[in-house]
């Protein structure tokens, strides 16, 4: 079926502008956010002037005065400064530790470390979640133990 060429045109005009209302709409949408974004924000300089203060952090890995504790998994050295949590994964099964420090500590994902074990993915991700539900109970426990201690 062929179209009349006013019809066509009809069509051209239409989408036309209907892509200008859009653009238009857009265009709005984009001041209304700078507008709300420039509301909320707060220029570093202004910042600067006002009060002196470095824009830096420090981290404070070391600074306690307990010792970390230092897990060696596949030759990686993995440093754990909490106490509780390394006391707490100590506790852990050999494989569980590991694969909970390889994924949450060395940054492997569950791929990598079935690779490394000769596992599939599902099976390390089980054991992950078996090794996390087994942490949280050791991390209960340890709580349990010091707060015993702490009321003798």
């Amino acid at each position: 079926m062929r179209y009349s060429e006013e019809f066509m045109e009809h069509i051209e005009y239409t989408f036309h502008t209907f892509c200008k209302v859009v653009l238009r709409h857009e265009a709005i949408n984009a001041w209304r956010d700078l507008k709300r974004k420039a509301e909320r924000e707060i220029s570093l300089d202004y910042l600067m002037s006002e009060r002196y203060f470095e824009p830096s952090a420090m981290d404070s890995y070391f600074e306690k005065q307990d010792k970390p504790t230092i897990f060696f998994v596949l030759g990686k050295k993995v440093i754990v400064d909490d106490e509780r949590l390394a006391a707490a994964l100590s506790r852990l099964p050999e494989l569980r530790r590991e694969v909970l420090l390889l994924y949450y500590f060395v940054g492997y994902r569950d791929e990598a470390i079935g690779r490394l074990y000769g596992r599939c993915r599902s099976t390390i991700n089980s054991r992950r979640n078996v090794a996390l539900k087994q942490l949280r109970k050791e991390w209960e426990r340890l709580e349990y133990e010091e707060q015993k201690a702490d009321t003798f």
